[in-house]
């Protein structure tokens, strides 16, 4: 079709006119679409940005009139009365009735002993304190049932039995004590050579009593300033009742309880200081709860005599170097695990390794098999093993101690 006037667009004109019209307007449509959403998200950021700021305003406005809140006094809570009182006894001396609220306080952390922050003019309780506690305290070794069992000690049969009767029993049937009034050993002390099995004895009864296990080195107890080794003896006796049923295992006890002499060094007092905690410590405990305590030590010589007294490490249980039955039970519980040739002779093993400790046996089997290794054999033999005690002997120089000298402190 032609146009009918001048000036005047055709059809196909008119028609590419308005597609182009209508994605002009699409694309504008789009782009204020895109500016909307744009906008849209500006708007939420804004609105998150806005909801953070007032939550950090209103966390600093807290913290503000918490500094502008009077201190509260501290008290120790004494007794606890009923109609919601308490008896304190605040930080400067004097005991006092006060009222607490249970919207503040819960009543069961509420007990003789906690500390409370009291109100300066009320002296009400306002809240329960957490009791301070030594991270040093509350880091050492705490192993909850130790993987140690007697059928992994070998030839102290009599030493196991001893400690059942004294650490065991007691925790998993006390009634067995309690129906003919007997009151067993509350302090256990093992004592003999390094290497004997000490360790392994208290690891083993914890793990039969399902007891925490809690080893603390008598070292450790023996700090820089005054009266801090006695704190932490505390805190560790503490730490012991939270856990129970628990044994507390003193290992090399006579850093901190050698005979008291009177030196004239500050380091020496403050160790005597650290011990009479100690001894304070242990007969404060019940004799019948679930708290056994045990010691070690291969130095019994310079023990001091305090700490032998009925009533505190009362029970001596001596962990003698093995025989040649017990050395041959112990080679046979450590090469179980491994392939052996067939002209591995235990026996003879057993009576090559005369005053050998169960952790020198130990150290043989260990080296023979890295000796095998090695060598890229499949089975340790005999050979192996002869030149691993060869080894051991020489590292600890067997053969230049007697038998009266190596046993000489434990006789």
């Amino acid at each position: 079709m032609k146009a009918s006037s001048v000036g005047v667009p055709s059809d196909d004109e008119y028609s590419r006119y308005l597609q182009d019209r209508i994605k002009q307007l699409e694309e504008s449509n789009s782009r204020l679409r895109d500016r909307l959403e744009r906008m849209n998200r500006e708007g939420r950021y804004y609105e998150d940005m806005r909801t953070r700021y007032e939550g950090e305003l209103r966390k600093l406005r807290s913290e503000l009139e918490k500094l502008r809140a009077p201190p509260l006094i501290i008290g120790t809570v004494v007794e606890v009365m009923d109609d919601n009182k308490l008896v304190v006894r605040s930080s400067t001396g004097p005991r006092f009735v006060v009222h607490y609220s249970t919207q503040f306080c819960e009543p069961q952390k509420l007990f003789a002993g906690a500390q409370v922050g009291l109100n300066q003019q009320s002296l009400a309780v306002v809240s329960v304190l957490s009791s301070a506690k030594d991270p040093s305290v509350y880091g050492m070794e705490v192993i909850e049932s130790p993987d140690v069992d007697y059928g992994m000690i070998g030839g102290l049969e009599s030493q196991i039995e001893e400690i059942t009767e004294i650490v065991e029993l007691p925790l998993t049937d006390p009634e067995r004590f309690m129906c003919i009034g007997v009151v067993p050993p509350k302090g256990v002390l093992l004592i003999g050579e390094p290497g004997t099995g000490k360790t392994m004895l208290a690891k083993a009864v914890a793990n039969r009593t399902s007891a925490t296990f809690i080893r603390v080195v008598g070292s450790e107890l023996v700090q820089k300033y005054i009266g801090e080794g006695a704190r932490m003896v505390r805190e560790l006796f503490e730490l012991a009742k939270e856990k129970a049923p628990s044994i507390l295992f003193i290992d090399e006890i006579d850093a901190i309880a050698a005979r008291r002499i009177e030196d004239g060094t500050s380091g020496e007092r403050e160790v005597q200081r650290t011990m009479m905690q100690l001894l304070a410590e242990v007969d404060g405990f019940d004799q019948r709860g679930e708290v056994r305590i045990i010691g070690a030590t291969n130095r019994p010589d310079i023990l001091d005599p305090a700490l032998l007294r009925p009533g505190r490490f009362d029970r001596i249980i001596h962990v003698p170097v093995p025989d040649k039955n017990g050395r041959l039970e112990i080679f046979k519980i450590h090469t179980g695990p491994m392939k052996l040739a067939k002209d591995v002779d235990l026996e003879t093993l057993a009576k090559l390794t005369d005053r050998a400790t169960g952790a020198d046996i130990k150290a043989i089997v260990v080296e023979a098999g890295m000796f095998t290794a090695r060598m890229q054999k499949k089975a340790v033999g005999m050979e192996e093993f002869e030149r691993a005690i060869k080894k051991v002997k020489e590292s600890k120089q067997w053969d230049f101690l007697t038998t009266k000298e190596a046993g000489v402190m434990f006789a």
